[in-house]
């Protein structure tokens, strides 16, 4: 699976019913607003204009609701266009109320944070910067601040400058927090997603059989029908019969179908306790078979191993989360790979050694997270790392718990620590299935 296949896509596309309902309340804040200072408050002001402004975004919103259905998802663009809609209405009221003297001014940092949480870095900065050259605009040119009939309040230039730094760093600070965490909401959400994909897939592997046992089952009748019919012209006809060779070649073909159709019955009863039941040692030999083939020599190192050995079922998500880290290992080693594993009482551990380079340090306390590559350089593998991410979020849903680090012996690269306590072997307590028993 490409690490890049679920990109942005719908990402970053707003749905127009999450705007529309903002603008909504944004109109009827706004109106309030403009009622209390007018009539509450008695202070002049242009409530004629103010509120032909806030009519031109209630009459916006009326045609988008009208003419696209509430599930339409605007396009980067069309939602950029919106938001900078937004911000020049808000612009256009400030203007008409006092500029940065009014202590609504900050609200000119909520298109930014819109935006911030699902457009493209360059759409929200081209925003922020929009909104702090109108900030900077209504610094100089604006009317009064409604006050007081007869009285005029002056704000002093330092307080202006004051809101405007305020401003300016609110939408820094607030637009680059919102980017980063809705970033890393959806790559999350995207590895998520391929994990899920990925334990179908090997779900639908597993119920094959069961499968070909139901299809044995329904094939059955008709193949006795068949067998029946075959029998009876044979006798009909006769060994003397033109015919009578092709019916005994039907027959005995009829014959054969129906031995398959018995194994594939067999599939899920008479086999299926070898099949399901894996002991350590057959675990580790078939998540290293597969790369064996690649020049990099896996050492297999069997540790300590007091009791007997456990015995399990097949777990998917297990296998193809160890597969995936013996998998990376290969693809940064210079030579050699070595596996190590070992039991007690109390727990089953595995490690995975390479000779490579190791983790860069910068990175090793975040390793596992979604699109976190965890190699530099010019090496083989140099992915995001959502593959790594898919094999520890299995791991840690069979109960183990994983740590990385680097070696400090000379020959040694990255070190995988992954273990389990035996109970989880014994009767996970994450999985439906139990995924490990004691031989």
């Amino acid at each position: 699976m490409s690490d890049n296949v679920l990109d942005l896509g719908l990402s970053h596309r707003l749905r127009l019913n999450t705007l529309v309902r903002l603008r909504w309340l944004a109109i009827v804040g706004q109106s309030i607003t403009v009622l209390f200072v007018a009539f509450g408050l008695s202070f002049p002001l242009p409530i004629l204009s103010c509120f032909a402004l806030i009519a031109s975004s209630a009459a916006l919103n009326v045609y988008l609701a009208l003419d696209y259905p509430p599930s339409h998802r605007l396009s980067p663009s069309a939602a950029f266009a919106i938001l900078t809609f937004d911000a020049l209405q808000l612009a256009g009221l400030l203007y008409m109320t006092g500029g940065l003297t009014n202590p609504f001014a900050l609200l000119l940092t909520v298109p930014v944070v819109v935006s911030a949480t699902a457009l493209p870095l360059a759409m929200t900065a081209g925003l922020g910067g929009l909104v702090i050259a109108m900030a900077t605009l209504l610094g100089f040119f604006h009317l009064p601040l409604p006050w007081f009939d007869g009285a005029d309040l002056a704000m002093p230039f330092v307080y202006v400058a004051g809101v405007w730094v305020a401003l300016s760093s609110s939408i820094a600070f607030t637009g680059i927090y919102a980017f980063r965490v809705a970033k890393e909401a959806r790559l999350l959400a995207n590895a998520l997603s391929a994990t899920e994909l990925v334990l179908q897939r090997e779900q639908h592997l597993s119920a094959l059989d069961g499968l070909a046992a139901a299809a044995a089952h329904e094939l059955g009748t008709p193949l006795a029908t068949i067998a029946l019919v075959a029998r009876e012209m044979e006798r009909s006809l006769g060994s003397g019969s033109a015919h009578a060779e092709d019916v005994k070649l039907l027959r005995s073909q009829t014959e054969r179908c129906r031995e398959i159709l018995k194994r594939l019955t067999s599939l899920s009863t008479e086999s299926e306790a070898h099949l399901a039941r894996l002991p350590l040692t057959s675990l580790v030999e078939e998540v290293t078979a597969p790369h064996r083939d690649f020049g990099i020599t896996i050492v297999l190192e069997p540790g300590e191993r007091l009791g007997p050995e456990p015995v399990g079922r097949r777990n998917p998500g297990l296998i193809y989360g160890l597969g995936n880290l013996v998998e990376n290992a290969v693809d940064f080693a210079k030579e050699k790979v070595v596996v190590r594993w070992q039991w007690d009482e109390s727990q089953v551990a595995f490690t995975i050694v390479d000779d490579g380079p190791g983790f860069p340090p910068e990175v090793v306390g975040r390793i596992g997270e979604p699109y976190m590559s965890t190699r530099q350089g010019a090496e083989r593998g140099g992915g995001l790392g959502l593959g790594l991410f898919i094999a520890k979020t299995l791991l840690e849903r069979s109960g183990a718990t994983l740590s990385f680090r680097n070696s400090n012996t000379p020959g040694e690269g990255a070190i995988v620590d992954i273990s389990w306590p035996l109970a989880a072997f014994v009767a996970p307590a994450r999985v439906p299935e139990r995924m490990f028993d004691t031989a």
